[in-house]
């Protein structure tokens, strides 16, 4: 199973468990319907901004350790260099 079919698989695992809680099909105990209520039209914002604290805390990250890998920059040089050589030998005027 590739890592989109397992995302896929748990995304739609957890949209029919919602559906089912939002239609009353399936109860949720020891809460109780007031509560339920109240918190289940919240989900879907938070879900949103978790997901974008996360992709933020990693772009974040990435750059922080950007410069910690040396290797990765050098050879991000070479194939730009590369790149820009078969490029000019192809016409294109860079």
């Amino acid at each position: 199973m590739t890592r989109a079919q397992r995302f896929g698989t748990g995304l739609g695992a957890a949209v029919l468990v919602y559906a089912l809680l939002w239609l009353d099909i399936l109860p949720l105990p020891l809460v109780s319907n007031e509560v339920k209520w109240e918190i289940l039209p919240v989900i879907p914002w938070w879900v949103l901004v978790s997901t974008g604290s996360y992709l933020l805390y990693g772009i974040g990250w990435g750059l922080y350790n950007f410069n910690d890998v040396p290797q990765a920059y050098d050879d991000l040089m070479v194939d730009i260099k590369d790149a820009k050589e078969y490029l000019g030998s192809r016409g294109v005027d860079i």
